[in-house]
């Protein structure tokens, strides 16, 4: 029986990125950067952005130890995993669940 191996390839490494916890949309407004409480980040890491076949990975890991922090994968852009904010470039939303069950 043959087996298919997927590689996973590194699209991007950023070093340090800061994390924010925003609260679930009230309405069809868009979502403000500006709204965040941008000095006091939830969590700080390193993010990596992989690709394995037609779907990439975003990947939040701690920056020293590489132990994966959240992960959320991308299979369009734009989409429900990733969404742009009205008021930056440099902020996105990212979609993350918790898929343990607890």
């Amino acid at each position: 029986m043959a087996t298919t191996m997927t590689y996973e390839s590194i699209l991007c490494v950023k070093p340090e990125v800061n994390v924010y916890r925003i609260p679930p949309r009230a309405s069809n407004r868009a979502i403000r950067a500006a709204d965040w409480k941008l000095d006091a980040p939830d969590w700080s890491g390193r993010m990596r952005v992989t690709a394995r076949g037609k779907v990439a990975y975003v990947k939040l890991e701690d920056k020293i130890s590489g132990e994966l922090f959240a992960q959320a994968p991308v299979e369009e852009y734009p989409g429900i995993t990733v969404e742009t904010v009205s008021d930056s470039s440099r902020y996105f939303v990212l979609r993350i669940q918790d898929d343990s069950g607890g």
